[in-house]
């Protein structure tokens, strides 16, 4: 396949080593400084498009993709407030898009452990939940869409628990659920869930070693996407 790079920082490069070490070209590396190089790409020469850049980039970057009718597969966080909107384009344009908060197959069974934890311990309100979250310095946001992805798991199974709130410290407020983000270099990503009692914790522990988990997730997600239409997730990929 040819496979079109959007955003080439550390992650973009870690893909773009992965892609080629499979068989794969690379059609094109774009990141902030040669993005006008788009306008001049052709699209037809492009088989699908990973997409790990800004932020304030990514809304842009994959409504471009799907305009252009070439499947899309996006790891980029901090900006899910308008997926609702990018999933209504994709429909109406008859495109791929696939989002996940993360690649890791990991860290998919990760989640899927959390949510079972989280409805076994959904009657136990002597337990107090919390999720921390550590990752490198250079990271923007907080908290990571993997502690997202793990807070709404909670919250979908313990009716208790309303909503999560980003602080520097566990607060026993049963009705929220919070997050501690640390930002640590040289931590690829480390997450846990804690259930705390005076009797007894529980903890779940997801440690990243390095990127080349999440790098190697997209390129099979990629491979995966090819000839597929709609709005597709990891629950899709792992037919969990």
């Amino acid at each position: 396949m040819n496979i079109l790079i959007l955003g080439y920082g550390k992650m973009g490069k870690i893909i773009s080593e992965i892609a080629e070490s499979r068989g794969h070209s690379i059609a094109a590396k774009i990141n902030i400084d040669n993005k006008s190089e788009l306008d001049n790409l052709d699209p037809k020469t492009v088989d699908v498009a990973i997409e790990f850049s800004q932020p304030e980039s990514a809304v842009e970057n994959i409504k471009w993709a799907i305009s252009n009718g070439i499947p899309i597969v996006s790891g980029t966080t901090g900006w899910l407030n308008q997926k609702p909107e990018l999933d209504k384009f994709t429909i109406s344009n008859n495109g791929a898009f696939f989002y996940a908060s993360n690649y890791s197959i990991g860290v998919n069974i990760f989640f899927k452990v959390n949510k079972y934890l989280a409805k076994l311990m959904g009657e136990q309100t002597d337990y107090n939940v919390s999720l921390e979250e550590i990752h490198h310095t250079e990271k923007k946001d907080a908290p990571s869409g993997t502690a997202i992805t793990l807070a709404e798991g909670i919250i979908d199974q313990i009716s208790r628990i309303e909503n999560w709130k980003l602080s520097d410290e566990l607060i026993n407020n049963e009705q929220s659920l919070p997050i501690i983000a640390k930002r640590i270099d040289p931590a690829p990503g480390t997450h846990i869930v804690r259930y705390q009692s005076e009797i007894d914790d529980i903890e779940i522990i997801h440690t990243a070693h390095s990127r080349k988990g999440f790098a190697l997730g997209s390129v099979l997600v990629a491979e995966w996407i090819k000839d597929k239409k709609g709005v597709l997730s990891m629950d899709d990929f792992l037919s969990f």
